[in-house]
């Protein structure tokens, strides 16, 4: 897959599928290869173009200057590199700040924004978590005691009456060949910490989707669509059987709603 040099890093990216182009931006800690439970079923669609954000995966070097502006400004270059004009962003968690960085401060380069689990700002509670994430990372915790507490934030209930299902989380995370450290962590979590757009909202003039889980701990349903529903003109998708990672717990019905909105 191919890499670029741009900004001052070298931003690795995936390419899947052909058709009209969709760039998905992965969330805090979250890589391309967060997406791979939908990649097979959006890639019959359309082009799905996935980088590795700055500071995760692939992209080096992993502690080079962080902001939801620096990663907005990566995805922006990338798609003119890619020679595309405009196309449509689905960002999550995270990905979300950037994708509506992106659409306020590059409206040419957004044609519509898919929004999942996320807001236009990070909440108090949530700064404090991730904080504390960033503290137990680098005391040198057991990563699997790690990665267990965040998946208790991440998943829902549902998900851990699931054996099979959350040991192959547990194995994915722990195995991955290209982990993120923990100074890259923490200077995620620096720039979603500070990141709020909640006063550009109004501005925005492209049709947005905003995707929940209906379990989401870290960004309820009731809070972002509060929130985001300052954007002139919404829809809106509240998931069952989903907590914050949607996508990997029902990626059928994630699936379905992104389709169904990029085809209106």
């Amino acid at each position: 897959m191919p890499n670029i040099t741009i900004n001052g890093v070298d931003l690795y990216y995936e390419c899947h599928g052909k058709g009209s182009p969709l760039m998905m931006i992965a969330g805090l800690a979250s890589d391309s290869q967060s997406w791979l439970p939908i990649v097979e079923d959006l890639s019959r669609h359309h082009l799905l173009i996935m980088p590795d954000n700055r500071g995760v995966g692939r992209t080096k070097p992993q502690d080079s200057e962080t902001s939801i502006q620096h990663i907005a400004d990566d995805c922006i270059a990338l798609i003119k590199h890619m020679g595309l004009s405009s196309v449509p962003l689905l960002g999550h968690s995270m990905g979300g700040f950037v994708a509506l960085d992106c659409a306020i401060c590059y409206p040419e380069c957004v044609s519509t924004l898919m929004l999942a689990a996320t807001s236009a700002f990070n909440p108090e509670r949530n700064k404090k978590l991730f904080h504390d994430w960033v503290l137990y990372l680098k005391s040198g915790i057991n990563l699997e005691l790690w990665f267990r507490n965040i998946f208790y934030w991440i998943f829902s209930r549902r998900f851990f009456e699931n054996k099979s299902a959350l040991d192959a989380a547990m194995r994915f995370a722990l195995e991955y060949p290209y982990p993120q450290s923990a100074i890259a962590f923490e200077k995620q979590v620096e720039a979603a910490n500070t990141f709020n757009c909640q006063e550009d909202l109004a501005h925005i003039k492209k049709k947005t989707l905003i995707i929940c889980g209906k379990e989401d701990l870290l960004f309820p349903p009731e809070e972002s669509i509060n929130i985001l529903k300052a954007i002139p003109e919404t829809s809106i998708a509240i998931i069952e059987h989903a907590a914050h990672s949607i996508h990997m717990e029902n990626p059928a019905a994630f699936t379905d709603c992104v389709l169904r909105f990029l085809s209106n």
